[in-house]
């Protein structure tokens, strides 16, 4: 009697379980309406040099190059890796080509993949493809970047690489659960409307839509949605988790970790050449952003992009703390390298950022008060210890200045007393390094085949 009752009782629990996941299936699986574009718009005057312009400027603010274009490989034609928790992900040809690209998508096709992450078969993208962010932008500003690719980009015949994703993880039908709950098919173009002026509402709309910041510089929930979409989150732009093994940093007022203690031109010159007077880009990711995105946009939008950045109060999260002092300054002066952390730095580091830490605000970035260095996760800094890194060569900084990598000559132990001693000098308060830290950032960088940072663009 008591095993039928448990043979029941499993029976029962079988057929919930199927009912639920054939139910979740339905859902899943049922067709998503989306707002089409206007057909007068949709293929009126596409191949209009003055509309394929504005498409190509827009895909320069939404630096789909970046994603889209393999290291050494043909511009758009896909291919290139991006590191996921379940999987390298492979970007897709999206130049104009019929049958490996894009070329053979309507213009409302397009847009349900752009501002949907629904392709032309119906299937969901992964949110790889920021279309959360996306969905924010206007109709004319789709309808342009569409005829840019569609009439202004070469096309390229180049399979797309499958997705490096084991099974079960890689059955896609579940992602269009994620993308209903997450990026409903009813999410509008942003309401410009709300800012107080046109330079914030343009900011806004660059930084929430076209540029997609908080796809990497938010955190994001268990279930990989990003906390928050706009400035009615204090999450926004708070600061997200590693890309390529970088952190992306704080976007918002902290005066520690975050732009706090920036001032607008020092977030243009960033943007604009990779570094500004008191510090620079070190990670690979933000590296593409400068090079194929952010230095080719006109100043006024980088201006607004400032302006909308310095409008974002203080996240308030930062367990670190900075108050300049001189104090290790003098202490080096004066020979007083008593501790390992103190000796390791004079030996790598102090020819090119000096005793006092501040370099010549020039040429290498100051070590007081940087946000990287300040940040909660050491791990960038020890990154960027370990492997090096390279600023972008730019417009106005054509010199693309490198760092070495000290993996081949500093130990776990060292490391994590050298990243601890920038981390709390100079006025720096931030909480030590530790040597498993470093351990997991060299297998990161091991796995990633050991190459140092150092070197230049392969794009």
């Amino acid at each position: 009697m008591t095993m039928s009752s448990n043979k029941k009782a499993l029976l029962a629990v079988v057929a919930v379980g199927v009912i639920a996941v054939a139910g979740a299936f339905a859902y899943a699986t049922a067709p998503s309406q989306t707002r089409a574009i206007p057909e007068a718009a949709a293929s009126a005057g596409l191949n209009d040099p003055a509309l394929i312009e504005a498409g190509r400027y827009v895909a320069v603010a939404s630096d789909c190059i970046a994603c889209h274009t393999a290291p050494n490989g043909k511009q758009f034609a896909g291919g290139r890796a991006i590191a996921s928790p379940i999987g390298n992900m492979y970007s897709t040809n999206i130049t104009p080509d019929k049958t490996t690209g894009i070329g053979a998508y309507s213009l409302n096709e397009f847009d349900r993949a752009v501002r949907h992450g629904i392709r032309q078969d119906g299937t969901s993208l992964y949110p790889a493809m920021p279309y959360p962010s996306y969905a924010k932008m206007s109709d004319q500003d789709v309808r342009a970047l569409y005829a840019y690719f569609m009439h202004g980009v070469e096309p390229v015949k180049a399979d797309n690489h499958a997705n490096d994703i084991t099974w079960p993880l890689s059955i896609r039908w579940p992602m269009a659960i994620w993308r209903k709950t997450f990026a409903p098919a009813d999410m509008a173009p942003l309401n410009l409307t709300k800012y107080q002026s046109e330079q914030l509402a343009r900011g806004a709309y660059l930084v929430q839509g076209a540029g997609h910041c908080g796809s990497c510089h938010t955190p994001r929930s268990a279930t990989m949605q990003e906390q928050g979409l706009d400035e009615s989150s204090k999450a926004y732009l708070a600061g997200g988790p590693l890309i390529d093994g970088w952190l992306a940093a704080n976007l918002r007022g902290d005066k520690v970790d975050g732009l706090g203690a920036w001032s607008e031109q020092d977030i243009v010159d960033t943007l604009k050449t990779g570094r500004n007077k008191t510090t620079a880009v070190v990670g690979g990711p933000m590296n593409d952003v400068v090079a194929h995105s952010m230095q080719h946009m006109s100043d006024t939008d980088l201006h607004a992009i400032a302006a909308y950045l310095k409008s974002l109060p203080a996240s308030g999260t930062a367990k670190a703390t900075f108050a300049a002092s001189d104090d290790t300054a003098k202490a080096l002066r004066a020979g007083h390298d008593d501790t390992r952390g103190a000796q390791l730095y004079l030996d790598n580091c102090a020819a090119c950022h000096r005793t006092d830490g501040k370099s010549n605000a020039i040429t290498f970035p100051a070590l007081p008060g940087n946000p990287t260095v300040l940040a909660d996760d050491p791990a960038s800094l020890i990154r960027l210890v370990l492997a090096g890194s390279r600023l972008p060569s730019t417009k106005e900084r054509p010199s693309d200045l490198a760092m070495p990598g000290f993996a081949w000559r500093l130990s776990d132990d060292e490391t994590a007393q050298l990243v601890t001693f920038v981390r709390q000098s100079w006025g720096n308060h931030a909480p030590a390094a530790t040597a498993s830290e470093v351990a997991k950032v060299r297998k990161e960088l091991q796995k990633d085949g050991g190459l140092s940072a150092d070197k230049g663009d392969t794009h």
